[in-house]
């Protein structure tokens, strides 16, 4: 086993404007990703989760998102956050900023304040109040069952082919299990980094390899539209039913029913590989057919079983708390 401190990327990150010129997203100095909460500064504070109601006490919810130096984006919900009432199809987006010691909300109909942890405003003529929360998933730190196979418990890295842990005990990506598997039950619990700076596949980017070929994908996708290289979506095959990604730096669960494909004995293929999927409580993926194998795993034989891969996509997301159950 290999222990190393967490890692903080530093650099000078530059992007390219309209006009041809290039400007830095990020000092020499400044980290890109954050690891705490206590070192992620004041935007953390405001980002997250808020639910309440909004005029006649009709539940809503609210994701507000931090993309760096005070600003932000909001996406409010009707009827309650994703997974926990939300329509499926109703949302208001707004954007903010911190400035002059207020952070303000502004978009089509709705103006808004965060302050204290209340998210206060109008929209649409009726008054909104909503808190912030942190929610958790209902099979977080779930013990594996007596006759399972506990892939990491922080303790130990012998189920895994270059396993890397930090001080704290926490599975770094690049690492595949040594042992291979057919159809089985997963638990896994995951945390993204925060880094509000970047945007899309950059920001918190890794992905859980099904029997080594099949990846869903791990992504700091809070708040966004949910999308099959999106968290809780396998990549290029199937976008999430819902968008369940809690915050960075929340630990949240993937809880996995494998079903391999079907081969006869001359190598035809009789069925496709099956899986459900819960993020957080909440099912993503319901009874879904994988039609192909993904790319950027290990293996490309589906009649094979395989490996459990953690992909490492140069950000620093961690594992914990990782049990399998075979079946029989």
């Amino acid at each position: 086993m290999i222990w190393i401190r967490p890692l903080i990327l530093v650099g000078l990150c530059l992007a390219t404007t309209l006009s041809g010129t290039t400007t830095a997203l990020f000092a020499a100095d400044e980290p890109k990703a954050f690891l705490t909460a206590q070192a992620a500064g004041p935007d953390f504070v405001i980002q997250g989760e808020y639910a309440g109601t909004i005029g006649d006490k009709t539940p809503a919810g609210a994701h507000v998102i931090a993309l760096g130096d005070g600003a932000f984006d909001v996406v409010i919900y009707a009827k309650g956050l994703p997974g926990a009432g939300w329509d499926g199809k109703t949302k208001v987006r707004l954007t903010g900023k911190t400035a002059e010691g207020k952070t303000l909300f502004t978009g089509t109909n709705f103006t808004g304040e965060i302050a204290d942890g209340l998210f206060r405003g109008t929209g649409d003529g009726a008054a909104f109040e909503m808190k912030r929360l942190d929610r958790t998933s209902p099979t977080l730190g779930q013990a594996a069952p007596e006759n399972a196979l506990v892939l990491f418990d922080g303790k130990t890295t012998d189920e895994w082919e270059n396993g890397r842990v930090t001080d704290d005990g926490l599975l770094m990506v690049g690492t595949r299990t040594k042992r291979k598997f057919s159809s089985y039950t997963l638990h896994l619990e995951f945390r993204t980094p925060f880094m509000p700076k970047m945007r899309g596949q950059a920001r918190g980017n890794s992905g859980m390899y099904l029997n080594d070929q099949y990846e869903c994908q791990v992504l700091d996708s809070f708040g966004l539209t949910g999308e099959n290289n999106e968290c809780g979506g396998f990549y290029q095959i199937a976008k999430p039913l819902v968008n369940m990604a809690f915050p960075p730096l929340s630990w949240q669960t993937y809880d996995v029913d494998f079903q391999a494909a079907v081969y006869d004995a001359q190598g035809t293929k009789l069925a496709p590989s099956v899986v459900t999927v819960k993020q957080n409580g909440v099912v993503v993926q319901d009874k879904l057919p994988l039609p192909k194998f993904t790319p950027g795993g290990g293996l490309s034989d589906e009649s094979k079983p395989g490996s459990l891969y953690l992909q490492d996509h140069g950000d620093p997301v961690h594992f914990r708390n990782i049990w399998i159950l075979e079946k029989k």
